[in-house]
């Protein structure tokens, strides 16, 4: 199937109306998959309280999106070829909608980590075929870069806004952060039949720009730009979370702070991230990937490292706020980055499939840790075991930004 969008030119000097509403659209997978992780994440120790569970029990609400979407994503590219990416996108759109909804009316954990696992398998299928499109869309360079910045921002706007939605309910509420997502994953569904390319054609649902009907290959991984974009991004990612579900533990427990208190306390580690993606662009330019990808795993890494050493967090100016500011200046660094990262150098045959694999890797991260991380906390003396854990896997993540790239041999 060969896309009227893929075909689209980027017009120099300017976009036209219908590329930017596209990438807008497009862009929108991002919003709401940031929506559905930080709503959830305010909501974790209400949920806990309802329901007696401990924070391993807990945290399957957030590695449960993670591992659905992991999951599902290697599926994508074989089932966008065989049903075509528009009815991909709006059917696992429209699921995600109503799994949204029904996550406010199940009764009992286990059916909500259920509505969990399947809203991360939807956006498994929409959040690759978003960012493979706009790929698509905008040749590499200055375009696609500042294409991936206005997605990246959908991003950083979506956590930020999960946050202070899910803060500003009281805590006999919570069931309605299951709900806040469908709205927006109707407005997308509805812009979607509108502005989506149409298949053209009644030939087989194969082409340069869908992929093969097979499963991605992760001999791709072997492109060493891709495997440390995907390392890279799978610590960032899996710190990230793991310390944010320690920390609305800690706030709850022993600050005996309000969810909305929680929620304004957390925003140093997504503000500066919003606020800095649209020069993302700019910074990759000048200084290129390798080096803000660098910064991005350094700058988290010495933010664990000042919560290792103060795990009590207190006081907030001086224990946890710094941690979070410094763990936020390496999303500020190597979000766009690693994105841009991992897709240069593919063409379009390959690039949904590297863009599977990738964002593969990503979930996995937090997948793994997240339970990890729970465990730790519900059977360890106090959060320095979980902290430790956090720590290590922030190290690695350094580690696969200052591995070098092989000199081709003459």
């Amino acid at each position: 199937m060969t896309s009227t969008l893929a075909n689209t030119p980027a017009v120099k000097g300017g976009w036209s109306a219908l590329q930017w509403t596209r990438l807008l659209v497009l862009s929108g997978n991002m919003l709401l998959d940031a929506v559905e992780v930080s709503v959830i994440l305010i909501a974790l120790p209400a949920v806990a309280d309802r329901f007696g569970l401990t924070p391993w029990d807990a945290q399957w609400l957030m590695s449960g999106f993670a591992l659905g979407f992991a999951a599902l994503l290697l599926l994508g590219p074989p089932l966008c070829a065989r049903v075509g990416r528009r009815r991909a996108y709006l059917g696992a759109m429209l699921l995600f909608g109503l799994a949204s909804v029904a996550g406010g009316f199940v009764a009992g954990p286990a059916l909500l980590v259920a509505v969990r696992v399947v809203k991360g398998g939807c956006a498994a299928l929409t959040a690759p075929t978003g960012l493979a499109l706009i790929s698509d869309l905008f040749p590499e360079g200055p375009e696609r870069r500042r294409a991936l910045t206005v997605y990246s921002l959908f991003g950083a706007a979506g956590f930020t806004a999960g946050l202070l939605l899910a803060g500003a309910l009281p805590e006999s509420a919570w069931r309605w952060v299951f709900v806040f997502p469908a709205p927006i994953a109707l407005v997308l569904l509805v812009c979607g039949l509108y502005v989506l390319p149409r298949p053209q054609g009644d030939g087989p649902r194969t082409g340069p720009h869908t992929g093969p009907s097979r499963l991605p290959r992760p001999a791709l991984l072997k492109r060493g730009s891709l495997l440390r974009s995907a390392l890279g991004a799978a610590s960032l990612n899996g710190t990230y979370q793991g310390l944010l579900v320690l920390l609305v533990f800690q706030m709850r427990d022993e600050f005996g702070w309000s969810p909305w208190r929680t929620a304004l306390a957390l925003l140093p580690a997504c503000v500066p991230l919003a606020l800095t993606v649209p020069f993302a662009g700019r910074f990759i330019a000048r200084y290129g990937t390798r080096r803000l990808i660098t910064l991005g795993a350094l700058f988290p890494l010495l933010g664990y490292g000042l919560c290792l050493a103060r795990p009590d967090g207190r006081p907030y100016a001086l224990g946890t706020l710094p941690t979070l500011l410094l763990v936020e200046a390496g999303f500020c660094c190597a979000f766009v980055a690693l994105n841009a990262q991992a897709t240069a150098g593919f063409d379009a045959a390959e690039r949904g499939a590297a863009v599977s694999l990738y964002q593969t890797c990503v979930q996995l991260g937090a997948g793994a840790l997240l339970p990890l991380v729970g465990l730790l906390l519900t059977h360890g003396e106090g959060p320095r075991p979980a902290l430790a854990l956090i720590t290590a896997a922030g190290a690695l993540g350094l580690a696969a930004a200052l591995v070098r790239r092989p000199r081709p041999t003459r």
